[in-house]
């Protein structure tokens, strides 16, 4: 039976089998465990006043909980905003603000958002889970009535937060059918089944977590391993004990499994394949990936508006093209010029997506949405190329492209060529303002070997037009990056430019 909302989408999933296993606590549910207690957390929260289309956040760690509740409130037909769990009070009363919650779900931890609830009327529910892996919700009345019919497909499902990099952060509403067909869209392209067990190492709070990670996993049948956040030195522990067959996380984890590797004892081989999504994944890097982990790597692409991925590689055999993020799965991809003229093949622009999992509009802001859309498809604010074959090649974000002397420079081109150095562990190219240019190419790179600026200039040298070589490249211990492991390249101009 194929769901047709997210309220159904534990229908595939074998009544005996795993759905969520739980680490620290070890604990696992059961699809039927998940299926009573999404039904009985459900007619609760209805019976305590909710009414359908009502938003509430979640503010919790990854983990069985997070899933339970989540469904929970897609069974009951309410709105889940999941915030990061991890934010400040100041941070927190901002979405709060936004969002204007009927009730704020939280775990015994969550003192910012307490603080940040204060001077409001809303409910705060604290949840507990008790060693059997039943969820309780404090505040919650132990009565409950019937749940009413599953809510439609175009019913509001989620509200994701964007992560804000250029100015306060947007509310993206999801519909049951944005999500569900992007879940079963990423289910079918890595042929999930009841077999593959996800590990869990992003933000569930996120599309990549969530989506990616999680809701695509359970509706193939299959069970998420979800500890409550990523820990390199626990990951290979966690992977070999449940039997992990598939993993999807940014770049900076695949860098530090990577460097850990030998030292953590990880495995050549065990892995059905492995994810890279929400930023830049450098060709070097996955090759070394590959290579040491024994499992193909997937780039894929994704973003909050489109309910994650609108692009993947393909599993072998088909061809994964290196230097891509594949082919558009489960919607359209164009290419756009600055006049909003459709591009054919070959022709560089900015990407625009349209189809099933792309949103309506931003929340409450309709000149935002209006500057998101051109003729009806999702800009992105990517600039890339289609082939021939239809794999995207991205070049960059449009704000971050360098304008040197009337030549558009991308970044990332430069970072690639940086990262090939095996003495280079990170790397990020930016633009600085200059008199004479009115931009100049700066690079900041993390080392983790013996060589220095000028050899990396040399190296960029080799490559690159000259017009593209960093005139400065800074030795630097860490490059800033958002929540999601996308460099944060205005941060890093900043670090450098007063």
């Amino acid at each position: 039976m194929q769901p047709t909302t997210l309220a159904q989408i534990l229908v595939n999933g074998p009544s005996k089998g795993p759905a969520v296993i739980g680490d620290s606590p070890d604990l696992a549910l059961t699809y039927e465990d998940l299926i009573d207690q999404t039904e009985r957390l459900a007619g609760r929260m209805r019976a305590a006043g909710l009414q359908a289309g009502d938003p509430v956040a979640v503010v919790l760690p990854n983990g069985p909980a997070f899933v339970t509740i989540i469904l929970a409130l897609m069974r009951a037909g309410l709105v889940a905003a999941p915030f990061n769990s991890s934010f400040t009070t100041n941070e927190l009363r901002t979405l709060l603000n936004d969002l204007q919650p009927r009730a704020i779900i939280v775990d015994d931890t969550s003192a910012a958002v307490v603080h940040g609830a204060a001077g409001t009327d809303v409910p705060v529910w604290t949840v507990s889970v008790d060693a059997s892996g039943v969820v309780s919700v404090s505040g919650l009345a132990q009565s409950s009535r019937r749940v009413p019919e599953s809510p439609a497909p175009d019913d509001p499902a989620l509200l994701l937060y964007t992560s804000g990099t250029t100015g306060l952060p947007k509310g993206v509403p999801l519909c049951h059918a944005n999500v569900l067909r992007s879940a079963l869209g990423i289910a079918a392209h890595y042929a999930l089944t009841p077999a593959d067990r996800s590990l869990v190492v992003v933000p569930m709070h996120h599309g990549h977590g969530l989506i990616g990670a999680t809701l695509s996993t359970l509706v193939s049948g299959g069970a998420v391993v979800a500890p409550p956040r990523f820990s390199a030195s626990q990951f290979w522990t966690q992977f070999r004990k449940h039997e992990v067959t598939w993993y999807t996380a940014v770049p900076t984890v695949h860098q530090v499994l990577l460097l850990r590797a030998d030292g953590d004892g990880a495995p050549d081989h065990g892995a059905r394949f492995i994810r890279s999504c929400s930023a830049e994944l450098a060709t070097t890097v996955r090759q070394k990936v590959e290579q040491r982990f024994g499992a193909p790597v997937v780039v894929a692409y994704g973003m909050t508006e489109a309910a994650h991925q609108v692009a993947s590689n393909p599993l072998p055999p088909r061809e994964r093209k290196a230097g891509t993020v594949g082919f558009a799965t489960g919607v359209e991809i164009g290419i756009i010029d600055e006049a909003g003229a459709r591009l054919g093949p070959q022709r560089t622009g900015e990407v625009v997506v349209h189809g099933p999992t792309v949103m309506r509009g931003y929340r409450n802001n309709p000149a935002a949405t209006a500057a998101a859309f051109s003729n009806g498809w999702l800009r992105t604010g990517d600039i890339g190329v289609l082939d021939d074959d239809g794999y995207l090649a991205l070049i960059g974000r449009i704000k971050d492209m360098i304008n040197r002397g009337g030549e558009k420079i991308s970044p990332t081109e430069i970072d690639n060529v940086l990262l090939s150095d095996p003495d280079v562990a990170d790397a990020a190219t930016f633009g600085v303002p200059d008199s004479k240019y009115g931009e100049e190419v700066w690079a900041a790179v993390v080392l983790r070997g013996d060589t220095d600026a000028a050899a990396l200039q040399a190296l960029s040298r080799s490559q690159l037009a000259a017009f593209k070589v960093p005139s400065v490249i800074r030795i630097v211990p860490a490059i800033p990056k958002n929540p999601m492991g996308k460099v944060d390249r205005r941060a890093l101009a900043a670090m450098f430019v007063s």
